[in-house]
């Protein structure tokens, strides 16, 4: 995956609604689902669900296939992962990522410095 790729994947998961249907498409895994599941697991309207379908289709995220006269969508979790393989090429400049001792979280606020 290059940059162009990753930012136009990105940007098609950058809104709620098609962030929602991915995932519920990630839940559903290779079998997929139907537009017709999708809209009433989400309650998204069907003509709004197809706009994001086309969308996230586009961007590569998700494949279309046509089953008789029903449409069926699946994740494209190749190009999830490559997505993920692309973000995560140069963590940690290639140092182990695992954290050397149990950190805590502490919230950030103007008027208190973090400490871990």
């Amino acid at each position: 995956m290059d940059e162009i790729s990753a930012v136009a994947t990105l940007a098609a998961l950058a809104q709620g609604a098609r962030l929602r249907v991915f995932r519920a498409l990630v839940g559903a895994g290779p079998q997929g689902m139907n537009p017709g599941e999708l809209s009433a697991m989400l309650d998204i309207p069907a003509s709004t669900l197809s706009f994001h379908l086309k969308e996230l289709t586009h961007a590569g995220l998700v494949s279309c296939e046509r089953e008789s006269r029903h449409l069926h969508y699946r994740p494209a979790l190749s190009h999830m992962n490559e997505l993920l393989a692309y973000l995560t090429d140069h963590c940690c400049q290639g140092r182990a990522c695992a954290p050397t001792r149990s950190r805590r979280r502490v919230a950030c606020s103007p008027s208190h410095p973090v400490s871990i």
